[in-house]
């Protein structure tokens, strides 16, 4: 029988320790890119929406969206890595670099960093740290991330697990501010939040009260957006005979709807440096309605900068509920049935003058 051309996808068993994958394809970006991913998540953030608040930020231009960036760097590593996958687990250590504009090419590179069969014998999650590069072959993003991955063959030995330590959150030193960055002329009118770093206190917890319904049209068109061809998504004759019966939501679609919503209460928290970490805490479908809160974490100073500084932030996304009482977990711990993402991220803000 002549081998297949198709490619199916590595499935659990197929990944081992140290395991190295160059990902197909690089992307150009585009301003279209940029425009489109506004007209889905209606992100209103003024560094990376306006050319000139960009260039009295110190920056040529308006730098593309740090999610998107994110979106289309995962995106390169779902044939490899999560074609396969029942469900995207979470993230950690992920730190953003270069800005990116429009005409960068990106592409990713993963290393397999841990494994561990599920006790069901069916599935197993695989660790893997993934890098994005531009065309100068400067990095943009290194982030590692977790994913359940159904097994080929069942029978097939379970390897010998490895879960790697990661740590809580990504160290004030391992911060990357873009070059010239500079907040000495944040214009506050101009980026719609009087709110400076100092007006934020740790526990602090804000309820960005906006919602968005997620449309399916909208989900899929996303995710084609970032070339995500992970089947869960897509494919409803097949999720029919699936856990949940339907396709299931990108959690990234998620995350940036939570980062979109978040303008109403952190407007000038415009600059994305890091995810500390990051749990898909349930599923999100079609007809979804997505509200959004946030929590101080932490209040960071930057060595030597009177313009900016930092704040470690929670970031709690819900669907069908309002988040006035700010839903995180049950009495007994578990996720309140309400969440659909709980994400620690780092962002800059101007500080006062």
């Amino acid at each position: 029988m002549a081998a297949t051309k198709t490619d199916p996808g590595n499935y659990f068993e197929d990944f081992f320790i140290g395991q190295t994958i160059r990902h197909a394809t690089p992307r150009s970006l585009s301003e279209g890119d940029r425009a489109l991913y506004t007209a889905l998540y209606g992100s209103r953030f003024a560094l990376q929406s306006s050319n000139r608040f960009a260039e009295a930020s110190g920056l040529a231009r308006a730098p593309l969206d740090d999610l998107l960036v994110f979106h289309v760097v995962f995106g390169k590593t779902v044939p490899d890595i999560s074609l396969n996958a029942v469900a995207n687990l979470g993230y950690a250590s992920c730190v953003f670099g270069a800005p990116v504009y429009p005409g960068d090419t990106l592409s990713s590179r993963s290393e397999v960093i841990g494994l561990r069969q599920n006790s069901n014998g069916k599935t197993g999650t695989v660790y893997v740290r993934s890098v994005g590069s531009n065309q100068h072959g400067e990095t943009v993003l290194d982030y590692v991330r977790w994913v359940m991955v159904r097994k080929g063959d069942q029978a097939a030995a379970a390897p010998d697990p490895v879960v790697p330590d990661l740590p809580k959150q990504v160290p004030l030193d391992a911060f990357q501010l873009p070059a010239g960055l500079d907040f000495t002329a944040f214009d506050c009118g101009l980026s719609g939040s009087p709110h400076h770093w100092e007006d934020y206190e740790v526990g602090e917890r804000i309820d960005h009260v906006d919602a968005m319904t997620i449309e399916e049209a909208e989900h899929q068109m996303a995710t084609r957006l970032y070339q995500n061809t992970a089947k869960v998504h897509f494919n409803l004759h097949s999720e029919r005979e699936g856990r949940f019966g339907r396709r299931i939501v990108y959690g990234g679609h998620i995350i940036s709807l939570a980062r979109a919503l978040s303008f109403n209460g952190l407007g000038n928290a415009v600059k994305l440096v890091a995810i500390n970490a990051g749990t898909h805490a349930a599923p999100s479908f079609g007809g979804d309605t997505i509200y959004a809160w946030s929590e101080v974490l932490e209040k960071l100073e930057l060595p030597g900068r009177k313009d900016m500084a930092a704040l470690r932030l929670r970031s709690v996304a819900a669907k069908d509920r309002p988040c006035a009482d700010f839903p995180l977990r049950r009495d007994d711990g578990a996720y309140d049935p309400a969440v659909v993402l709980d994400l620690d991220y780092s962002v800059l803000l101007p500080r006062r003058q």
